[in-house]
């Protein structure tokens, strides 16, 4: 599988944090960490928009590397993606992405 391809079937490629990684962009950080900070209700800051892929050995964002409950049970369970997972189909974790994004069931073989 595409190593860009997040254990929860997001596209990593995609994603602006990884974006504005790869291409050193300072704007899109801002906007990014601006954002996300609405979303999630907590102050994200440019310097955390720092992540290069979930599945590979690069920097990560802080609520990818330590935070996300569906990264942190796919390194317990060691599967390749959640796609590997016996459990995926009735996973609240991976659920809470997957019931919205037909796109990542499909990445996933789901």
């Amino acid at each position: 599988m595409n190593e860009y391809i997040a254990y929860c079937g997001l596209d990593c490629e995609t994603c602006d944090a990884r974006i504005a990684t790869v291409n050193d962009d300072a704007a899109l950080r801002q906007k990014t960490a601006l954002l996300w900070s609405e979303l999630n209700g907590v102050e994200i800051t440019p310097e955390m928009i720092n992540c290069a892929g979930c599945r590979i050995d690069v920097a990560k964002t802080p609520y990818c590397e330590a935070i996300c409950p569906v990264r942190q049970c796919a390194l317990e369970r060691k599967v390749e993606t959640c796609g590997a997972c016996a459990q995926v189909k009735t996973c609240e974790k991976a659920g809470m992405i997957l019931k919205n994004n037909e796109e990542a069931k499909k990445r996933l073989g789901l």
